[in-house]
């Protein structure tokens, strides 16, 4: 299960943009992103499995290059060699026709703030002492809006916060004119967006050669 070239173009732009790092420029079949963090030098993206993904992960050697592809972590496995770590599953997921909704009503004690971090938009939930409870942002790439890092902090689960972050977000959107939507989910992520209309476009894996310490992969 691939994704379309085009749907995965226009992902990985809003991504760097979200991101603040160095556009994406193409190379045989997929995407090049030079990231520049200590734990992700660069990362390759593609559409699908394809000789050109099978030659990287043959030939890259070095820790902190980042191989990812729309295709289920078997099919990654199956074509890397063993140093390579396959990641926690990630998924591809789209919604069209965004429709504004009114305000969401937030829990007692917390708050909404939207700044702006051009060429990003960021939506945070505060509780009443300033704490960030959630966060995510979008990025507008040709006709979508990206979005990216949703994150709720453990102890603020369960009370909506992730819901009013998306709602808020695609209002925003909405306001822009754009009504289409991209975002790479994890697999607790997955399940909050199918039940707001996001649809699953194709199983998204990531792979690296870990150095010292943590992963730190993103999406």
């Amino acid at each position: 299960m691939s994704a379309k070239r085009s749907v995965v173009a226009t992902w990985i732009k809003g991504w760097a943009l979200a991101r603040g790092v160095t556009a994406p420029v193409t190379i045989p079949g997929g995407f090049r992103v030079d990231v520049g963090w200590p734990e992700q030098k660069e990362r390759y993206v593609f559409p699908g499995m394809m000789p050109a993904f099978t030659s990287l992960g043959n030939t890259i050697t070095e820790p902190w290059i980042f191989l990812k592809v729309c295709a289920h972590p078997d099919s990654v496995r199956a074509v890397l060699p063993v140093h390579w770590e396959i990641q926690s599953p990630g998924y591809l997921m789209m919604q069209t026709g965004f429709v504004p909704e009114g305000a969401v009503p937030l829990t007692h004690g917390y708050h909404l703030k939207v700044e702006r971090q051009v060429p990003a938009t960021v939506v945070h939930i505060l509780t009443d002492n300033g704490g960030i409870a959630a966060s995510g942002r979008i990025a507008l790439a040709d006709d979508a809006a990206v979005y990216d890092r949703i994150v709720t902090a453990p102890e603020h689960r369960r009370k909506g916060l992730a819901t009013a972050v998306m709602k808020h977000l695609t209002a925003i959107a909405c306001s822009r004119g754009i009504a289409k939507g991209l975002l790479v989910a994890t697999g607790e992520g997955r399940a909050l967006y199918e039940t707001l209309g996001w649809k699953l476009l194709s199983p998204y894996t990531s792979a690296v050669i870990p150095g010292n310490g943590a992963l730190s992969a993103g999406s």
